[in-house]
């Protein structure tokens, strides 16, 4: 299963960064996420290396619980500060892949892009059993991200 949405956000990239970057805080701005933690650091991790002090970095896991779902340790994959970041999980026979994408479109604002790749033995029936819930999960994201940021 893939799905993908966007939304426009009147506000600079740094600013939606600041947002997007701060996982711990989501459930603040997010009714799909309940709880973050951050469960690990890579090794080769230095506080401000590539930004401010206890930002992620490639290879960091963090536990995420969501509403009706169990709690998932996501491994950061890649992170590249301001503009970028894409986590993976694995449960049950299923990968997930969830990205996070800032494009500046114009002075006015940017766009943000979410999307959630499944794969795996078990996917395609995860996505028949969950696939709305997962859709409507990134939707919502999009909405509370733009609405924080907009504030």
């Amino acid at each position: 299963m893939y799905y993908e949405t966007s939304v426009r956000i009147a506000a600079t990239a740094d600013q939606v960064w600041a947002v997007l970057r701060d996982v711990e805080r989501w459930p603040e701005w997010t009714p799909t996420v309940s709880r973050v933690d951050r469960v690990e650091s890579a090794p080769e991790y230095v506080p401000g290396a590539d930004g401010p002090a206890g930002e992620l970095t490639k290879g960091d896991v963090v536990s995420i619980k969501q509403p009706r779902m169990p709690t998932l340790s996501w491994t950061v994959l890649d992170w590249s500060p301001g503009g970028f970041f894409s986590w993976s999980a694995s449960s049950g026979g299923v990968t997930t892949v969830a990205e996070h994408r800032i494009d500046r479109a114009d002075d006015l604002g940017v766009t943000v892009t979410l999307s959630v790749r499944q794969s795996g033995p078990l996917a395609p029936v995860v996505g028949l059993l969950t696939g709305r819930q997962t859709r409507q999960y990134v939707d919502t994201e999009a909405q509370g991200l733009k609405r924080r940021c907009e504030r």
